[in-house]
Formats: C-alpha cells, structure tokens, sequence
C-alpha cells in the first residue's frame, strides 16, 4: 500500500471529506466498507440497491486516492448529470464520448493528461478503442470503476454485448483496482461479473435489498383510461414513470394523459434520438412531471425526486420490476410502486417470449415469465416475496408498507364455482381459453358458444349469478395452486392438473384469497424521519420553485442543486446561517458556496 493510500484510510480524513464533499455527517449502511475497500487498493463487488449512495462509494475515494478514477457508464445521454452532480459537490469531473465537440473533448484530454482530474466518465464503446486502452496504460488512474456491471453478464436481464470488452481493463492495467457497482444481481450473475472482469479475490459487499422507503402495491387491472387517470389523482403536482410494453400503448397513454390535463410526455427507442433527449431532459429537470415509457427508459436515471413508478403492464421479469421501481426515491423519502396486474397481460408477454429463436434464451425468459406472474398473484407480503427472490430473508412478518399487510384478507369458500369451472373445461376437451370458458359459465350468446354447441353444456349458464371478474379470479386461483394450468403459445387453452380430481370427485375444499387494499390518502413526499411539518409544505414548495429557477439559470437538473429530502430538512430546520445551512444533510462545503445565499434569502424572509 502506497503512503497516500495509507494516510487516505484514516478514518478522520475520510469523515472529513464526507462532510465537505456531500454534506454528509455519516455514511449510509455499506457505504464506509465499500469506500475502504477500494482504499485499501483491492477489487470490489459492490451489490446496492438504487437509492442507496453507490456513486458516493467510488467518488469518495476518487479525491482521496492521487491519480483520476475512469468510471465506464452505459449511457452517454446520463453522463453530464452524472458530471454536473459531481461538479456540484465540489470535485474534478469530466466526461469523454461523441456528443462532445472535438475542442470540449481536446480540453477534457488536457484535463486528463495534466492529472486534473478525479473522475473521468467514458461509455464502454469508447473503452474498446485501441487508442483509448494505450492511453490507459500511459496515465495514473487510480481505479476502474465499472458501473451497471450486471450488463457484462450474459445472465444478467440487461446484458450488454459491448460490455464484453471491459474484460480486457485486467490485462492494460494489472496494478489498478477494479471496483464493479450494480443494483440487481443474482449469485450466478455475480460469479459472471467476477470472473469476466478478472477480479482478484474481490472484496463482497451484499447489501440488503430492501428499499424500505418504498411501497408496493398490486392493484386489479380493469383496463380502460378512467383508472389510470383516478390513479394518478393521487400524486398530484409529482415526479413518476408509467411503464407500458409497447410503443403504440406509450404513445397513445401519453397523448391521452396530455389530453386530460396532466403534463406528460413518452418516451421509447422509435423516437427520433432528438426528441428521445429533449423528453427525458425535460422530466429530469422537472419540466414535466410525468414520463410514460418502454423499459428502454430509466437505466442510470440519477433524478432522485421520483415519488412514484406504475407498471400499467406486466413487467418482463422480477428482476426488471425491482430495477424499475427502484427509480423511485433516490432520494430516500417516500416513493410509492404500483403495478396494474391482470393475467390478461400473459398472453402479450408470451407472443414475444415465443418469437425468440434461440431455445435458452426462450426458456430464461418463461421462467422470468413465471415468476413475476406468481409474485403479481401472490397474498403473501409483497416485500417478502420480492426480496426472497434475491435470496434475502425479510425478518418481519409484516412489512407496514404494501398493499397485502396494509389490507385485509377476504376468504371466500368457493369450492362448488370451483367445480363448476372444471367441468367446462373438461367438457369442452380442454380446448378454449380463459374468456370462452367464462362466457359458457355465465350463458353469454356469442357466435362461438352457438358454433361450438357449447350453449347445450349443462354447465352453460350455471354461473351467470357472479361476474365475469369473479370467474377470472377463480382462473387465477386454480392455477396459483396448481389446479389447473394454461398451455404454452399465443392462444393459452386451460387444461386440469392432477389435483382437479380430487376437487371434482372428492370435494377439495377451495378457498379464493382476495386482498383489499387500503387506499393510501395524498401522498406526503416526505421522509419518515424528517421533522417536516404539514404547516412546512408551502415552505417547502417556495423551496422547491427557488431550486428549479436556479438550476434552469445553470442548465442543470433541480436535484443537482438540492434533492427533496434535503429541502425538507430546510423547511424543518429553518436555517439562518451559513453554519446552519451547513448542518443540513446534502449541503456540503462547495453547495454551500454555489446555491445556498438564495435559500438562506429566502428563510430570512427576505423578498
């Protein structure tokens, strides 16, 4: 261990730059053991969940070690906020790609070779250059940090095939450590991340996780404008992503939205390159509040005021839907995650599942397929049952923060619908889906019961006492338990398991399980440990418009400036002073000289 690196491990220095720096008096859980590993001059693994300060671990450590740490992000349209925020707090950061002009990026080569600077961010295509890797081992750089690393892993559920190349920064520079960062990785994905990038008895850190600041809920999809429109009734004047499947439903949700009133905008890869940047800088820097978009949006998204994430439809896997809602309260305060569920999503999901040629491929994504469906159907605690998926036991029986512990359980014995249900899918050979069977049950005159005879069933009409909806749960439930099952294809036909006999000869008694969720009332964006009084949100909202006019004036997104929880603490606290801005969390010594005057104006009273 060199000398600089054995003085940057003491612990006072590091508390001290902490402070300076972010503004921070402590770190987050993880934080510290990843920062000193990285100190320590060995390889990192470092699993975190969005929201938990991964950015911190590797810039900390940047301004302390001498030398330029090369962060490789996946995403070039990210990287000047990634460089703003940086810039923001006080270090030496830069960015390398093709949206730069050849004399911004012969500065930043300046930069770089006169030793400058602490971080320097370049996308992994740039990283594959020739030129760019013999660069590399002409320059002191303290570290490579890889970030999203999960996408080098063919496992991963964004693998990224430029990613591959990364795997050559071991043999340019032997000496530097290698510090990989990401939010979702399974164990096979993170023996993958190791080994592709040639890591050397890595130090792990596993943290949990939980988001605990987030709720999860799982509401009926019914379809049709009017829900989605009462949904969002219920974050009025806040920052959200809707999450749709396809471009035509992105475009047509965000077109309806506009028409209702609420300021949205899509965004998906058939837009213009133009007017895909021009969208998501206005949602980044809080010019609209609302971004509906395909699961091409979102990766690396640094805005940390998101209050809420929908999935209007089925998400492509577990791991897709923790990273998705993950984007939700960066910031730590209170984000809420709700997904429209309904198994008439299945089918759409499975037309692309069943176009994919290659067999592995296909059968990674049935799995995915599976899981997700029995997370969406299941009663079980839902923060339970998402972090069990990442092998984590959650301690508690009851989350107080999802739909299932906050509701209340409806048990309805229902085991003569349940035998009424089997007998026509049994009588009509188990060739039908879901919507025909449930027409027989409830005598519907459509052309194809009259074409099929199935009008004449003893069965037709026996269910016309209960909707529709009831019988579609039903299906539901049968198949949660392994009753029945739904054949593979576009075109799912239900067929009876095993088990149906014993339901249909022998009476096995069957229970469907509702959930009714209680309704959370207007959402405060506030953390739960904040002081922020009711009284305070006017405060809070002049705050609010102070920031974005200051970080509109500097062309950066607001949360550069100051995020929401910071803000919140303002309006709390109420500083006077300079000493007491800079006791505020978020406020470190370089904000407090750049955008603290106007908010201390402003808390004063003064116009």
């Amino acid at each position: 261990m060199s000398r600089e690196s054995a003085a940057a491990l003491d612990t006072g220095v590091i508390h001290a730059e902490l402070s300076r720096l972010f503004g921070f008096s402590s770190f987050r859980p993880n934080q510290m053991e990843a920062v000193t590993a990285i100190l320590r001059g060995g390889d990192l693994l470092a699993i975190m969940p969005t929201g938990g300060g991964k950015s911190l671990c590797y810039q900390l450590p940047a301004v302390l070690l001498p030398g330029t740490a090369l962060v490789v992000s996946p995403l070039i349209s990210l990287m000047k906020d990634q460089v703003d925020g940086a810039v923001a707090n006080g270090i030496r950061a830069a960015f390398l790609n093709s949206s730069l002009s050849a004399e911004d990026r012969a500065g930043v080569m300046r930069a770089l070779l006169d030793g400058s600077l602490d971080l320097l961010y370049v996308a992994p295509e740039r990283f594959a250059l020739d030129h760019f890797q013999e660069l590399l081992g002409r320059l002191q750089i303290s570290m490579a940090v890889i970030d999203e690393a999960h996408c080098i892993s063919e496992w991963g559920h964004d693998f990224r095939p430029d990613y591959l190349a990364l795997s050559a920064i071991r043999k340019i520079r032997p000496d530097i450590p290698v510090a990989a960062f990401t939010a979702t990785a399974t164990p096979r994905v993170q023996e993958d991340i190791v080994q592709r990038l040639g890591m050397n008895d890595p130090s792990i850190v596993l943290a949990s996780f939980d988001r605990p600041n987030l709720s999860y809920e799982i509401r009926e999809k019914t379809g049709g404008e009017r829900q989605l429109v009462s949904l969002l009734k219920e974050f009025p004047g806040q920052s959200g992503i809707i999450y749709r499947t396809s471009r035509k439903s992105v475009n047509d949700t965000a077109a309806m939205l506009s028409a209702k009133g609420f300021s949205a905008l899509p965004y998906h890869a058939g837009l213009s390159d133009g007017e895909r940047l021009r969208n998501q800088d206005a949602f980044i820097r809080d010019e609209v509040d609302i971004i509906v978009a395909t699961v091409a949006f979102g990766m690396g998204i640094d805005k940390s005021n998101v209050r809420f994430v929908i999935h209007a439809d089925l998400p492509r896997s577990i791991e897709n839907y923790y990273q998705e809602t993950g984007r939700a309260g960066r910031d730590g305060d209170e984000a809420r995650c709700v997904m429209l569920f309904s198994m008439g999503d299945i089918p759409k999901v499975r037309f692309f599942i069943d176009s994919m040629l290659d067999e592995e491929e296909r059968a990674r994504a049935l799995s995915s397929l599976s899981k997700i469906v029995s997370f969406a159907s299941s009663t079980v605690c839902r923060r339970k049952k998402l972090l069990g998926h990442f092998g984590e036991v959650y301690p508690e029986e009851n989350c107080g923060s999802c739909d299932v512990c906050l509701g209340t359980k409806e048990v309805t014995e229902c085991t003569t619908e349940a035998q009424m249900l089997l007998s026509a899918i049994i009588r009509t050979d188990s060739r039908f889906g879901a919507g025909h069977i449930v027409d027989i049950l409830v005598g519907a005159d459509t052309q194809k019961v009259r074409e099929f005879g199935h009008d004449r069933l003893n069965v037709y009409g026996l269910g016309k006492g209960k909707p529709k909806t009831f019988w579609r749960r039903l299906i539901d439930e049968l198949a949660a338990r392994r009753i029945v099952a739904r054949s593979e294809g576009l075109y799912p036909v239900l067929y009876p398991l095993e088990r149906a006999m014993e339901v249909l000869k022998n009476g096995e008694k069957v229970e469907m399980v509702r959930v009714e969720a209680k309704r959370p009332g207007k959402h405060a964006a506030r953390n739960a440990a904040s002081d922020t009084l009711p009284g305070d949100q006017d405060l809070f909202e002049r705050l609010r418009a102070l920031r974005k006019e200051l970080a509109s004036s500097q062309g950066v997104p607001p949360y550069i400036v100051f995020t929401d929880r910071t803000l919140h603490e303002m309006a709390a606290r109420k500083p006077t002073t300079p000493a007491e801005m800079l006791a505020i969390p978020g406020v470190g010594e370089s904000k407090l000289r750049k955008y603290a005057q106007p908010f201390l104006d402003l808390l004063r009273g003064r116009p």
